[in-house]
């Protein structure tokens, strides 16, 4: 199979219709951040459908897809991606580690929030649990906004197992950065530690709550209930 044949299940599927719902949602309005995105509006469920077909597809057609400008192309290859390291990571940590650094090598074609957010957990995060985390300062460093969403929506996989702290210094890191998609991203991953230990995340937020972007806070308060959340959102 080749990245053409990809394209060619994929083609029939467009629904006009949905597209310009999800133009709106993925800002691909002129000036907007996924200005210049081809949308063909094909849902997820049915692009997860069309990447099993395609589960064995060679690395170096997965990044031809990666580099189409049709966003539903981008996204199958990385659902290819992260479905291929799902299974190596429990049979083949090195092939994990090379799908890891292939993603890295070709994450310019990761250019809008659910592109990331479908991949990093695995691609980046999964390397995070196995201790390695070079990549994770180069990314959070970045002027590119899509690399620092990578670097905190990566410690989503750190959360799940447990550990905290890289989400918490990362969102403390984040608390000046100029993109609202950064204030969602960090504050979902809040939230989802606040899932699990709800006291580590009240502490962090009366810490910090004065100068967290407010969707930042809307967000990571989602869960708690009305009058403590109304309480850490009062002005200081």
């Amino acid at each position: 199979m080749t990245a053409d044949d990809v394209i060619d299940r994929l083609a029939p599927l467009a629904d006009d219709a949905r597209a310009v719902f999800v133009r709106r949602v993925l800002g691909v309005a002129p000036g907007n951040y996924g200005e210049g995105d081809i949308v063909l509006g094909i849902p997820m469920p049915t692009l997860r459908s069309v990447a099993r077909t395609a589960r064995g597809l060679p690395l170096d057609e997965v990044a031809r897809l990666l580099e189409s400008p049709v966003h539903e192309h981008r996204m199958t290859a990385l659902v290819i991606l992260v479905e291929r390291h799902r299974r190596a990571a429990r049979r083949d940590p090195a092939g994990a580690a090379v799908l890891a650094r292939f993603y890295l090598d070709h994450r310019a074609g990761v250019d809008n929030w659910d592109l990331v957010d479908v991949s990093a957990p695995d691609l980046v995060g999964g390397e995070l649990l196995a201790g390695r985390r070079q990549a994770l300062e180069d990314l959070a460093a970045s002027e590119r906004l899509w690399d620092r969403r990578i670097a905190i929506v990566a410690t989503y996989a750190l959360i799940r197992a447990g550990e905290f702290g890289t989400t918490l210094a990362l969102c403390e890191r984040f608390l000046d950065d100029p993109h609202h998609l950064m204030h969602k991203a960090c504050g979902w991953m809040l939230r989802e530690v606040g899932k699990r230990d709800e006291d580590v995340l009240l502490d962090w937020v009366e810490e910090h709550r004065h100068a967290m972007p407010r969707t930042m806070l809307r967000y990571a308060l989602e869960r708690i209930g009305p009058d403590r959340r109304a309480a850490l959102m009062a002005p200081a």
